[in-house]
């Protein structure tokens, strides 16, 4: 019996790696210091793991930016339009971001979580060939430090099937076949096995992916042992398959997947690792619980046939808590970071084996035991009067007073748009001089007076910015803002923070999600007085800027000793209160961004429909409180919407923007056929690429768009908002935009 981890984070615990990314394409530091870095941390990382006493360490799980990507490296899938970039580094990261002359690959989240990845571009006719030149770096740096590694690699299947192809999968993956054996040879002598994660198998496979799999791994498994990772859901169907292949065995998630079914594997004599620590959330772990969970499966099964691990990569959760050096220690005493979470599969190991517990580990299952216990009754989790709130919803309270078609009436005749309204999703440039300022304040430095002139004077400059380039909907800029789900978090009851809580999104973003503890409310307003200011600023509609309940909720830690449902409901009447205050000041647009709706659908069938009954019902809670006349917008991105059309229809916003640029309008269509009848802003320009568009690629974006979609129901606005940008690149692009929908809107008149 064994410990893994799935795989560990690579951002660095400070954000080491963040920052030399920024530096390095600043051109503040050289790709070797770069590098260094990056050295440094894997090794750094890699013993964290052996000194807790992980058995099985990952090499390859480590990234510049994302793993699919460098798997698009690794077999040597590189589109055309990149291969004029004679540096290997600059070409991945124009891959990742874009440049000035290219534009990035198509960006969007990694199953159910927030973790984005870069989508691979696929064509039948590619020259796929083998380079490990990454992987022979890190195995030479780990085999210094006296450890044996997993190699781990994106399995075949997965990876195809995430990507965008142009041609036949199976074509594809045929022709990847003999990379992976040669990539198999190579290594298989020099790892104790080779981990292929292949959680596609956790949604739903059909018939012939399940024979494709079990084609894949009777030739891979003869070359190299191999243990399948699955993690996210349950992989039942696979099991059953993989079981008869001559793999070594598979890592599988009992978090998320209790309904996991191994009789198959266990018949076959196959290993069986228990992902049993959370590697999505950061509650501790019930250790005594966890122990006598695996106990019970260890009365079927040889005990040296078993593992346990992480129920997925511990890259979803923070470093270390060692930081949190404000916290409130309670809440502190109930979370675990992922070199907390090796202490608890190392001691849950020990139980499971009845090995005697050292002192440190007696003291680390003391610790688990009081938090365990403490938690269930502290009175800093639970409140009567928001329990009551929940209780007492009714369905007036889920739905607006009238229906679309007469509200988008009132709407146009009160607002006074043109067609084709141009907007932006809400945030404007995050300088260091603004985050310094808010620093500063944060940290007692100035005052509360001069930190909020400072910030009222961002806020003007960023008005008369939009006025002047001919904006239609303007925002205030959210310059007070550190984070779109963090602001709103430090201003709700039962909702803590970290210091350190620093988790990857995608490339060097990382985002610090919220502690959802307790009961949630709202004691006072949270935007009201800067939008408010804004708007005196302007006779044009000024929008009201909110994260809607079920982002919150996606993008936070969120308790686990309730339902998610009555989470949701509870956050969707703290954003209620805050809506209807938006209102009652004056603010006619109101935009709820629910970014991270289609995100949290779970990743079986069976499970959709009670996720979206009350995710869709929290949004409505939230908005359904406005007259007719205010405008409810919002913002959805990286979504593939196809197959969540009808929750889309069934949220009944007025306005939804959209991210697009980097889908060709392909996401357009459903809309079209759909019908849809609200208003739509498909993003004409990637925000996550460092380049201006001309006016001229955004007209023609523009007209593309409106090949689908009537120019009535159509915005104009980039894809998502403009925080990581920098103001030289910001304002000509909006100026840009700006122009450029003036000049089809006078094509269509």
């Amino acid at each position: 019996m064994a410990t893994y981890v799935i795989g560990f984070p690579r951002i660095g615990e400070q954000r080491e790696l963040k920052k030399a990314l920024e530096s390095y394409w600043s051109g503040k530091i050289s790709q070797d210091e770069l590098k260094k870095t990056a050295s440094e941390l894997r090794k750094r990382h890699w013993i964290y793991q052996k000194e807790a006493g992980i058995d099985y360490i990952s090499i390859n799980d480590f990234s510049f930016y994302d793993n699919m990507l460098d798997t698009s490296i690794m077999l040597n899938a590189i589109p055309e339009k990149y291969k004029d970039i004679e540096d290997e580094l600059d070409r991945y990261f124009a891959m990742a971001r874009g440049d000035e002359n290219h534009k990035a690959q198509e960006m969007t989240k990694w199953f159910n979580t927030n973790y984005h990845y870069i989508v691979p571009e696929l064509e039948e006719n590619m020259e796929f060939k083998a380079n490990t030149k990454k992987i022979k770096e890190e195995l030479s740096e780990i085999k210094e430090l006296g450890i044996t590694p997993k190699l781990n690699l994106i399995g075949p299947i997965t990876y195809v099937k995430l990507s965008k192809v142009n041609g036949d999968e199976e074509k594809i993956i045929e022709k990847l076949l003999p990379i992976y054996e040669e990539i198999l040879k190579e290594f298989k002598d020099d790892v104790v096995f080779i981990q292929m994660d292949e959680p596609y198998f956790v949604t739903n496979p059909s018939k012939k992916d399940l024979e494709l799999l079990k084609k894949v791994y009777d030739k891979l498994g003869n070359i190299a042992p191999i243990m399948v990772a699955t993690y996210f859901e349950h992989s039942n169907e696979a099991n059953e398959v993989l079981s008869t292949t001559p793999i070594k065995g598979m890592f599988l998630d009992f978090v998320h997947g209790k309904e996991n079914k191994i009789k198959a594997l266990i018949d076959a004599n196959k290993e069986i690792g228990i992902g049993i620590v959370n590697g999505r959330n950061v509650w501790v772990n019930d250790i005594e619980k966890s122990a006598e969970f695996i106990k019970g499966l260890t009365e079927a099964v040889d005990m040296d046939k078993i593992h346990i691990g992480s129920s997925c990569s511990l890259l979803h959760v923070p470093y270390t808590l060692k930081y949190e050096t404000k916290m409130d220690e309670d809440i502190k005493s109930w979370i675990s970071y992922a070199l907390e979470k090796l202490d608890e599969i190392r001691v849950i190991n020990k139980l499971v084996k009845n090995e005697e517990l050292n002192a440190y580990d007696k003291e680390v299952l003391e610790g688990n035991k009081i938090a365990i216990s403490t938690r269930k009754t502290s009175n800093k989790i639970h409140d009567k009067i928001v329990q009551d709130r929940v209780s007492n919803l009714t369905e007036k309270d889920k739905h607006r007073s009238v229906p679309f078609e007469e509200r988008i009436k009132l709407q146009h005749e009160n607002l006074k748009y043109p067609i084709l309204p141009t907007t932006t999703i809400g945030s404007f440039p995050q300088t260091p001089e603004l985050r310094k300022l808010r620093r500063d304040y944060k940290n007692g430095v100035i005052s509360e007076e001069e930190y909020k002139d400072k910030i009222k004077a961002m806020i003007k400059e960023c008005v008369e910015f939009q006025e002047e380039i001919g904006l239609d909907v303007l925002v205030h800029g959210e310059f007070e803002r550190n984070d779109m789900v963090e602001y709103f978090g430090e201003q709700l009851n039962g909702v803590a923070f970290s210091q350190n809580g620093w988790v990857q999104s995608y490339g060097s973003r990382c985002v610090k999600p919220p502690l959802i503890y307790g009961d949630v409310s709202r004691p006072k307003d949270m935007t009201v007085e800067w939008i408010t200011y804004a708007q005196s600023l302007t006779d044009k509609p000024m929008k009201g800027m909110l994260t809607g309940p079920v982002t919150m909720l996606n993008w936070s830690f969120v308790r686990d000793d309730q339902s998610k449902r009555t989470t949701a409901f509870q956050m969707a009447l703290a954003i209620r209160d805050e809506v209807e205050a938006l209102e009652a000041a004056g603010i006619k647009v109101i935009q709820v961004d629910e970014a991270a709706l289609r995100e949290g659908y779970p990743l079986r069938n069976e499970k959709r429909k009670e996720y979206e009954d009350w995710a869709i019902t929290a949004f409505r809670i939230a908005t359904s409180v406005v007259k007719p006349e205010t405008q409810i917008h919002t913002h959805m991105c990286y979504s593939e919407f196809s197959d969540i059309m009808d929750a889309i229809e069934d949220m009944d916003a007025d306005v939804i923007s959209i991210e697009n640029a980097r889908s060709d309008n392909s996401l357009l269509k459903i809309f079209k056929e759909r019908g849809y009848k609200g208003e739509i802003g498909p993003g004409v320009y990637d925000i996550h690429s460092p380049r201006i568009p001309s006016k001229e690629e955004i007209i023609e974006q523009i007209e593309a768009i409106l090949e689908v979609l009537p120019a009535k129901k159509v915005w104009v606005n980039p894809d998502c908002g403009l925080k990581t940008r920098k103001w030289e690149e910001v304002k000509p692009s909006l100026k840009n935009m700006v122009e450029a929908a003036k000049e089809v809107r006078n094509k269509i008149k």
